[in-house]
Parts: C-alpha cells; sequence; structure tokens
C-alpha cells in the first residue's frame, strides 16, 4: 500500500503539529498549573520556578491565563510525543523503500532470475496482467463521428479525447469504457479505468458532458448514486468531471485530478519531483 507514501504524509502531519504547538509554547506563561479539589469544584494554582510550594492562587476572573497554562502544559506534552514519533518515522524512512523485494531480484544474475520464484510480482507484471485482460466496450452507433486520440484510439467525444491524450502524455495507463457490474443498476461503461499502483485497486472517471439537458443529468445522478451504493465513493475511487453547453471541460482542474488520483508519488516540499 506504498509506506513509503503513507510515512512521508505521516511526517509532513507531524511537522505541522510540532511547528503549530512550538509557536503556542513561545508565547506560553511563565509556570505550571496544579488543579485542586475543595468542595465539589476545582481551584487552580500556578507553580513558579524558586515560588510558593503549593503555588499561587487564580481566581476565575483570570480564566485566561489559566487557559494559557492549561494548553502549554498540553502542547509541552503534544510536542514531546511528536517528536518521538517523527524520530521513528525517519528511521524508518532511512531504510525503507517500497520495492525492495523487487531491487533484491533484480540484482541477481539473469540465469539466476529465471531459476526463482519471486516473493511477490513486480508493480509492473502486475500492470501488464490488467492492461492485457480482455473486456469488451461499447459499440459506437452508426454514422457517430469518428474522433480518434493520439494513441489511435477511437472515443465518442472532444472532451474525451482532450482526457485521453492527457493521460497518453502523461504515461498514465487506463481502459476506455471497460465494463462494470454496480449490484442494484447493473453493467456500466467508465469513460476510463485506471489501476492505482498506490492502492493496487481501480479507479473510475466519469465526464459527464451534458449537464444542461435534464434528462441527461438525471441519469448521470443516478449512475453516481449506484457507485457510491457500490462503495465506490467521489474523490476516492470515482473521479467526476461535469460539462454543459456554456461550461465547457476545465482541462486544468482535469490535470490536476490526474495529478492527485493517478500518478504515483507524493513529494514533500523539499523534494524535487523532477528528479
Amino acid at each position: 500500500m506504498n509506506l513509503n507514501e503513507m510515512l512521508l504524509k505521516e511526517q509532513l502531519r507531524l511537522e505541522k503539529i510540532v511547528k503549530e504547538a512550538g509557536a503556542r509554547l513561545k508565547n506560553a506563561p511563565e509556570g505550571t498549573l496544579r488543579l485542586s479539589g475543595c468542595r465539589k469544584s476545582i481551584q487552580y494554582y500556578r507553580c513558579l520556578p524558586g515560588g510558593r510550594k503549593n503555588g499561587e492562587y487564580l481566581p476565575k476572573s483570570r480564566e485566561k491565563l489559566i487557559r494559557a497554562l492549561a494548553q502549554k502544559s498540553y502542547d509541552e506534552k503534544v510536542v514531546r510525543l511528536a517528536e518521538k514519533r517523527l524520530a521513528q518515522i525517519r528511521d524508518i524512512l532511512e531504510d525503507y523503500e517500497d520495492d525492495e523485494f523487487e531491487k533484491l531480484l533484480l540484482a541477481e544474475h539473469p540465469e539466476r532470475q529465471k531459476l526463482i520464484r519471486p516473493a511477490e510480482i513486480s508493480w509492473e507484471q502486475r500492470l501488464e496482467k490488467w492492461l492485457s485482460e480482455e473486456y469488451t466496450g461499447k459499440a459506437f452507433q452508426k454514422g457517430a463521428p469518428v474522433i480518434l486520440t493520439e494513441r489511435g484510439e477511437r472515443v465518442r467525444s472532444k472532451s474525451e479525447k482532450i482526457l485521453a491524450d492527457l493521460f497518453f502524455r502523461r504515461g498514465i495507463p487506463y481502459k476506455y469504457e471497460c465494463p462494470l457490474y454496480l449490484r442494484g443498476y447493473g453493467t456500466v461503461h467508465p469513460d476510463f479505468t485506471f489501476l492505482s499502483e498506490r492502492t493496487e485497486m481501480e479507479i473510475y472517471w466519469e465526464h459527464a458532458g451534458r449537464m444542461d439537458e435534464p434528462e441527461y443529468a438525471g441519469s448521470a445522478i443516478r449512475k453516481i448514486q449506484a457507485y457510491e451504493a457500490n462503495g465506490i465513493y467521489p474523490g476516492e475511487r470515482l473521479i467526476l468531471t461535469f460539462e454543459t453547453e456554456t461550461s465547457l471541460l476545465d482541462t486544468k482542474l482535469a490535470e490536476q485530478l490526474a495529478e492527485k488520483h493517478l500518478l504515483k508519488k507524493i513529494y514533500a516540499p523539499w523534494q524535487n519531483p523532477q528528479k
């Protein structure tokens, strides 16, 4: 499930927590907060270095200071825990790679590789197997315009050609109108189907191109609901783009969606995605 990527995400989350808590601690008041129970109520005391043993009593009128001292104690614990976890994550990242078993095999002599049964097949092999699976897409109606993509595949609309060409240029493998059965609805043909390298699950892209037509829009909504009823949710395994006669496909948004959902890597701010 791409542990490296998940660890990078967690590292970024923890670093943000440390930064925010650290900024609060810089402005935190001196001392610590002591709580004492008295007749079913709580009393607050501020303890300062070299001050009274039990601290200075804080009346409720000093609520702002009481809250600031409580926050300070919590933030100190948060920073300690987050820094502990960050150290663990950095240790793992320093010595871990997602494809280390594949590299172990490739380090063997080519003739020796032929004698070995790998611990797991490579991503390239899984992808090749997925792409080689035969399927029957939707038939084109007689007289429909012939629109060809850059890789020579026929699609139904200019917008689908724009999307297909985007995937082709970015090296994102896909299946066009591969059938998918949705319980309670029937067989649909997503415009594009992808195999995610991150999750090894299929991702579907539906482009609804005539959303200003009530009948078409109603049908598109019912299909989206069928996806959701089958556990395939927009923003997770379902990517949606829309279009009307006056609002055309947003190609910049399409590229951003492809970047987010279909490309393997995420990059921390200090990393160069071109390398």
